[in-house]
């Protein structure tokens, strides 16, 4: 299968008045032409930074990729000039930011900003890119698009604004589209036609499609493949199907455990323990070590090297043949 982006070995600092913040420690990551990757963990453990390092929109200073490589189409991302990124950015690649309302400008109304995307990156007269930005708001299916292109963002509902980011990152059909917690703040029926939206637009136009989330929900429904980040690594990686039913990782399982289910008693819940590690000085072990109850003495010093069953990846030394007979 053809390979879309391809990152290997990202690593990623941020320098602060505390210290070094060891963001991401040594990422790898595949998406493939017309799938969906879906990153997910909890907050902190890197997601966002590994996307947004690779598109150039980390601040230097203090963020500074250390090393790895991103390919996407073939083409080094990394350490790419900014204005031969902004051929990439928005063009060949789109993305959809957390807060619809802090990303979009305040004072510009939506179609203008859609009609700057198409202007920059697109050949059109102004009429021809209006016109563009009206279809494109009846794609993402908001109504009386002719005259909504005139209002301006605080004149739409969070989830209207969350279109309006969409039909943005949407406008000059770019191979890979990544949402970046596209249905945060939202309501579960909001959320259901985002994700819906979504899906729809990646077969009409057969993208890449890269979506961090912290909902497992999300993931079950949307994602071809996973990989699961804690502490600035990848721990786990495979199909949905694997992740979900075989889970190679105690955090992944400790994920599972805790995602409420309509025949859940409130008190069934299992929360995972404790706190992620500090990054200022990550542990010379495995990050999941302090929180983990099947960590065994070789956790604490050694990070465990990544293991697998056929192309499903367990970065865990439950996995060790020396260790057979512990069960995940």
């Amino acid at each position: 299968m053809s390979s879309l982006l391809s990152i290997r070995g990202l690593k990623v600092e941020f320098s602060t008045y505390g210290g070094t913040v060891q963001a991401v420690r040594g990422v790898d990551l595949e998406v493939h032409k017309g799938k969906t990757l879906a990153i997910v963990g909890e907050s902190g453990c890197g997601k966002s930074v590994t996307v947004q390092s690779i598109l150039g929109l980390i601040p230097s200073p203090p963020g500074r990729i250390v090393s790895g490589s991103a390919l996407f189409n073939g083409t080094e991302m990394i350490g790419k000039p900014v204005n031969e990124l902004n051929k990439i950015r928005g063009k060949h690649i789109g993305m959809i930011f957390q807060d619809p309302m802090t990303s979009l400008n305040p004072t510009m109304k939506v179609g203008d900003q859609i009609m700057e995307t198409l202007l920059i990156h697109g050949r059109y007269s102004k009429s021809e890119a209006r016109a563009r930005a009206i279809k494109l708001l009846e794609d993402v299916h908001i109504s009386e698009a002719k005259n909504r292109v005139d209002h301006y963002p605080f004149q739409f509902s969070g989830g209207m604004r969350q279109r309006v980011m969409i039909a943005m990152a949407i406008a000059c059909e770019p191979e890979l589209l990544i949402a970046d917690e596209p249905t945060t703040a939202l309501d579960v029926t909001i959320q259901s036609q985002i994700l819906h939206l979504l899906r729809e637009l990646q077969i009409k136009n057969k993208m890449g499609l890269v979506i961090i989330t912290h909902d497992l929900g999300v993931v079950a429904r949307m994602a071809d493949n996973v990989a699961v980040m804690y502490a600035g690594q990848v721990v786990e990686h495979g199909t949905a199907e694997e992740v979900f039913y075989k889970s190679l990782h105690p955090y992944t399982l400790g994920l599972k455990q805790a995602l409420p289910s309509p025949a859940m008693e409130r008190s069934q819940l299992i929360p995972i323990e404790g706190a992620p590690p500090d990054l200022f000085s990550p542990p010379r072990g495995c990050g999941f070590y302090a929180r983990c109850k099947q960590a065994m003495t070789i956790c604490s010093d050694n990070n465990p090297r990544e293991f697998y069953e056929g192309s499903h990846m367990g970065r865990c030394w439950l996995h060790h043949p020396q260790a057979k007979g512990v069960e995940v």
